[in-house]
């Protein structure tokens, strides 16, 4: 089911649908995390890739508690957007044997998937609070701001 379906009917359907896609996405993110700190060559990388990792559990375990808060199954949808971004970030990676050159494309490997993260959580936060959803509101912005804060350390990584 995409976002132009005739499954999603009202903004409570897209807000469900939106965060069946980040929940998606985040469980593929965390299964591909370990990949990403084993192929980094550079300490401060794996580093922020492994504590990343631990985060990117706590963001699901929060996103379970917004679909019960919401009175939704906890359950993913396809996201064709990460499995593309993770599948390019794989196949890059792959290429490269300059350890750091490999780094600075994990590096901005990472930062795709932060910015995609960033938009989904940024726009749920706002759908959560139009549908009078304060509690999940808040709940989410735990996890924007931990990709926030995320996408700013590697933003200063790449510039090291």
């Amino acid at each position: 089911m995409g976002f132009f379906t005739k499954d999603i009917k009202t903004l409570n359907d897209l807000f469900v649908h939106t965060l069946q896609d980040i929940y998606y996405a985040e469980q593929q993110i965390a299964k591909n995390l370990p990949d990403m700190i084993e192929k980094a060559s550079d300490t401060g990388l794996k580093n922020g890739f492994q504590t990343h990792l631990s985060e990117t559990k706590g963001q699901i375990t929060r996103l379970e508690k917004v679909f019960e808060m919401h009175g939704a199954e906890a359950k993913g949808v396809d996201c064709p957007a990460i499995d593309g971004i993770l599948k390019e970030a794989s196949e890059v990676a792959g290429d490269i044997d300059d350890k750091q050159v490999l780094d600075a494309a994990l590096i901005a490997a990472a930062q795709a998937v932060e910015h995609y993260e960033i938009t989904r959580y940024g726009t749920l936060i706002a759908w959560a609070k139009m549908l009078g959803r304060d509690d999940c509101a808040s709940v989410l912005q735990q996890n924007l701001d931990e990709e926030k804060a995320t996408d700013e350390k590697l933003r200063w990584r790449c510039a090291a």
